[in-house]
């Protein structure tokens, strides 16, 4: 038996080092090391081996095969090594080599402006409308009769307004207060919101028109809203949004949904109040409109106008963009020019 064992072992040593991958190594290690293999089936035949030969030979075979097992762990980390070190330096990446440029888009202005004023309004309180009460694609009811906009106002006409030929009373929104509407028919006052979007009108394109454009509206309702405090929710508006305060006037105007009306100017950025062609020589630049809102309009939308009141303002996002980098014509805005894009 002692013969046989040291023969299997010779066997094994000499095709162990024959081995030269890990392949032919794993072969050598199911032959001799295995469940199947002679070492095993020597330990099967001990059983008929004389009591005082059993310890000295299971002792010699345990040697024998722990040696074994050794031997194939050391050469198998060597293979392994060897092995991994071929793979790298065939997958090896020089990277002092110069990549390929990918150009990546980024933020388009307008939508840096309209974060740049939603951020703004955010941190003066208000909260963003939410989108169910916001669409595009609106009914008269909530893009005019609701807004105190009579049947007969000149605002409904087909010829500043988009209306939907198969759909009756259907129109692409004017103006972002539909979301206004639509937020006090839903919501109890007190109500702080505002509601940036895509507003559509029937106009010819020009330098300073487009039928496409940004709108930004605000909302303040609650017990004993008043005039200062819009005023005062503007003017840090205009200054936290131009980067200081400006000289600005509040002038008398007229709109449906608001009652007093003012439009609001700020010095024109270009020549200081002087008088320029961007201003027309007044020395200033009209940027939005604002004012309390009408009786009529909280009463339409079930808000007691003797308890509670409100005022709203509605800002065009290109005509900001353009007053604050001084950009002469809207339609840059949307050429998708990447000359003027890559300014911003």
């Amino acid at each position: 038996m002692e013969n046989k064992i040291q023969e299997i072992k010779k066997e094994a040593l000499t095709e162990l080092e024959n081995a030269n991958d890990l392949k032919s190594l794993e072969a050598v290690k199911n032959k001799y090391l295995s469940r199947n293999s002679e070492f095993n089936n020597l330990k099967k035949g001990m059983k008929d081996l004389a009591p005082e030969q059993k310890p000295v030979i299971g002792a010699l075979i345990n040697k024998v095969w722990n040696e074994l097992e050794n031997l194939i762990n050391e050469k198998n980390d060597i293979f392994y090594k060897k092995e991994l070190k071929e793979k790298l330096l065939k997958e090896k990446i020089d990277i002092t080599l110069n990549g390929n440029y990918i150009p990546m888009g980024h933020v388009h202005p307008l939508t840096q402006t309209v974060n740049e004023i939603t951020e703004i309004f955010q941190n003066l309180g208000f909260s963003l409308a939410k989108p169910k009460n916001s669409p595009e694609v609106e009914l008269e009811k909530y893009n005019f009769d609701l807004l105190n906009v009579p049947k007969e106002h000149p605002a409904r006409d087909v010829q500043d307004t988009f209306y939907c030929d198969n759909l009756e009373n259907v129109v692409l929104r004017s103006q972002t207060s539909n979301a206004q509407a639509r937020t006090m028919m839903n919501t109890k006052p007190p109500i702080k919101i505002i509601s940036p979007g895509r507003v559509y009108r029937n106009e010819n394109v020009s330098a300073r028109k487009n039928n496409l454009f940004h709108q930004i509206e605000g909302l303040y309702v609650d017990k004993n809203v008043t005039m200062a405090q819009l005023k005062g929710v503007l003017n840090e508006f205009i200054r936290l949004y131009f980067g200081q305060a400006r000289p600005t006037r509040y002038r008398s105007s007229f709109f449906p949904f608001t009652e007093p009306s003012v439009e609001i100017d700020v010095q024109c950025i270009m020549c200081q109040g002087k008088g320029c062609s961007v201003c027309s020589g007044t020395g200033w630049l009209e940027i939005l409109g604002a004012g309390m809102v009408d009786p009529n309009v909280l009463e339409a939308v079930g808000i007691d106008s003797s308890v509670y009141s409100g005022f709203a303002f509605g800002m065009g996002v290109e005509r900001l963009a353009m007053l604050k980098y001084a950009i002469d014509d809207i339609r840059l805005f949307f050429n998708n020019d990447e000359r003027f894009l890559k300014q911003f």
